[in-house]
C-alpha cells in the first residue's frame, strides 16, 4: 500500500487501512519511529467516549428509567 505526501506534507491513509484501523475523520495518530529511524509504526489515537460530552443537545424533559424501559419493551415487541 502507498500513500503519496502532498506539498503541504499530508497524505491519504488508503481506505484499506482506515477499515481495518476503525479511523474515521478527526480521529489522531501517533507516528513512532523505529529505533534505526528508516521507519515509523502509525497508531491510531481514537477519543475516548467522554470527549462526546455536550454533543446533544438536552432534552426538555427529564425521564424516569422506567419510563426508558417501557419504551425499550414496547419497541422490542415490535
Amino acid at each position: 500500500m502507498y500513500a503519496t505526501v502532498t506539498s503541504k506534507g499530508q497524505i491519504t491513509i488508503p481506505k484499506v487501512l482506515r477499515d481495518v484501523l476503525h479511523l474515521s475523520a478527526g480521529d489522531k495518530i501517533e507516528f513512532v519511529l523505529d529505533q534505526d529511524q528508516q521507519g515509523a509504526h502509525l497508531i491510531p489515537k481514537h477519543q475516548p467516549v467522554v470527549c462526546l460530552k455536550g454533543v446533544l443537545p438536552k432534552p426538555e424533559k427529564a425521564i424516569s428509567l422506567g419510563a426508558m424501559e417501557d419504551a425499550i419493551r414496547k419497541g422490542a415487541s415490535r
